[in-house]
């Protein structure tokens, strides 16, 4: 790296730590005052048993689910931090249609957030993991590791079959596009290949801390969101709508889909958010835990920047589809 090219870094970073730290506290002072005057603030919107419940489940999702995201994050950092990216080049196999589904069942062992996966599978493509293998893991690593299914196991008590189901979903969603990328040419004319973004002689607890930081900050952030508009959907949307929707199994599976999409939870914590959607069946809910870790809105946004936007355009409604898809076909097998 050129002296000209340290100073823009270093000028950059110096300009987003301010910027960062003003976003915390702003968001922490939202958070304390809706806590605080919440119910004058609503008290025009909800009676006063929707207040309540409002309040209920939404403490009660982000209660649980606080735990799990916390410990969802340390790993996720210490994965980035400690675990060189060259380990994976050497451990798959040398054959792409064969290092997919390695890559893939490694996410079982290796515990990432869907924010961390975006960055860890553009770092696996630098030190000559093949994209197939890269994108595998990128979808399964914040889908099927040990925290999002004890997670699951925990949001859901006495059914094991919907953590089986979202394993099962989620590891077949992800061989399905790492076997795709190859069939359909590699996908070499729109992969922007990803640049590292760590220079080789940041500390490691240095990485780790500021990727802890990074993931708590934004994931906590889009926790309170989904906590939010799962009580509201509870509260304020008509029973008899969320019937109707409900008791139509395709549409509801689009809808929890789309809903997934929008409100962006991390991993760690959409299980609470899905049991809490008792309204629909657990096919639909499914779905939500299947599409939430692998497309997003702001999972579009981090792989159009790291990837590109032509990758972005084309990956994340193939992602989407075949999710729906898998879940349907498992829910009706399993569920």
């Amino acid at each position: 790296m050129t002296t000209a090219e340290q100073e823009t870094a270093e000028s950059s970073e110096s300009a987003e730590s301010p910027g960062s730290s003003i976003a915390f506290t702003a968001t922490l002072v939202l958070l304390v005052g809706a806590a605080l005057f919440g119910r004058r603030l609503f008290a025009g919107w909800f009676t006063d048993d929707g207040i309540r419940t409002w309040a209920t489940m939404f403490v009660g999702v982000t209660v649980q689910a606080l735990p799990f995201l916390v410990l969802g994050v340390l790993l996720s950092a210490a994965l980035t931090a400690f675990v060189p990216a060259s380990f994976f080049a050497k451990a798959l196999p040398k054959h792409p249609a064969l290092a997919v589904p390695v890559a893939s069942a490694s996410g079982v062992v290796l515990p990432g957030c869907e924010c961390a996966s975006v960055p860890v599978s553009a770092a696996l493509m630098n030190r000559g993991v093949t994209p197939a293998a890269a994108i595998a893991f990128l979808l399964s690593a914040p889908a099927i590791n040990p925290v999002v299914l004890a997670s699951t196991a925990v949001a859901f008590p006495g059914q094991p079959k919907v953590v089986v189901a979202r394993a099962v979903t989620s590891l077949a969603v992800s061989m399905i596009l790492g076997w795709l990328w190859l069939l359909t040419g590699k996908g070499g004319s729109w992969l922007k290949m990803p640049k590292n973004r760590h220079a080789h002689d940041d500390g490691k607890f240095d990485v780790f801390r500021s990727a802890m930081l990074h993931d708590f900050l934004h994931a906590g952030g889009f926790l309170v969101v989904g906590a939010a508009a799962a009580a509201t959907l509870n509260v304020v949307v008509p029973r008899a709508w969320l019937d109707h929707v409900a008791g139509n199994l395709l549409l509801s599976v689009v809808i929890l889909g789309l809903l997934a999409v929008l409100l962006a939870i991390c991993s760690e914590a959409d299980a609470f958010v899905a049991a809490s959607l008792t309204q629909f069946s657990l096919t639909a809910r499914l779905a939500f835990m299947v599409v939430g870790p692998i497309v997003d809105v702001k999972l579009i946004a981090l792989q159009t920047g790291t990837f590109g936007p032509k990758f972005a355009v084309r990956f994340a409604p193939a992602t989407f589809v075949v999710a729906l898809l898998a879940s349907l076909l498992i829910g009706w097998w399993l569920l």
